[in-house]
């Protein structure tokens, strides 16, 4: 007799905690992340591209003699590429590295809106988008001055084995 596994339940999932919450936006989409992660943020620099690198990794910067890697959001979460503006900027936060300790990662985001303080009662869990769907980096989905935010397990974001884009069915 073969068993199917059965889903996660909602109380063994990750969820995120009331506190504070840096929220900046991809295109029309917000994104929280907890401000204890968020280390700088800063204006865009020139970034050094490194071969052979997953596309959503545009290279390296260097801030204030630390080797930094960049990742563009936009592209991690397949929302296609946007031209730098002039609010486009880097969010480095840190965040538990594979080897142990912490490492410092740039996110490239189109704008930073601003803390805000959530409760954690206005937090809600991830939506089930079905099996095809990962939402492991979303630790909650919240809801404050009319704006649903999601709200981001930054760790499982920058990780090697974090958001992987969905394979688009194939045509027979």
């Amino acid at each position: 007799m073969s068993s199917i596994p059965s889903e996660p339940q909602a109380s063994t999932l990750p969820r995120a905690e009331g506190g504070k919450y840096l929220v900046f936006r991809l295109g029309l989409e917000s994104y929280g992340v907890n401000v204890l992660n968020v280390r700088h943020i800063i204006r865009m620099l020139e970034i050094t591209p490194v071969p052979r690198m997953a596309p959503y990794v545009r290279g390296v910067i260097n801030l204030r003699g630390k080797v930094i890697p960049m990742i563009d959001l936009r592209l991690k979460f397949g929302l296609g590429e946007a031209e730098i503006g002039e609010r486009t900027c880097t969010l480095v936060v840190e965040t538990d590295a594979a080897h142990g300790g912490k490492a410092l990662t740039g996110l490239i985001v189109d704008s930073v809106v601003g803390v805000d303080l959530i409760a954690a009662s206005d937090i809600d869990h991830a939506p089930d988008f079905g099996a095809k769907l990962q939402t492991d980096h979303i630790l909650g989905m919240a809801g404050s001055h009319g704006i649903v935010k999601a709200l981001l397990n930054i760790d499982h974001v920058v990780s090697a084995d974090g958001i992987h884009p969905v394979p688009h069915a194939h045509k027979s």
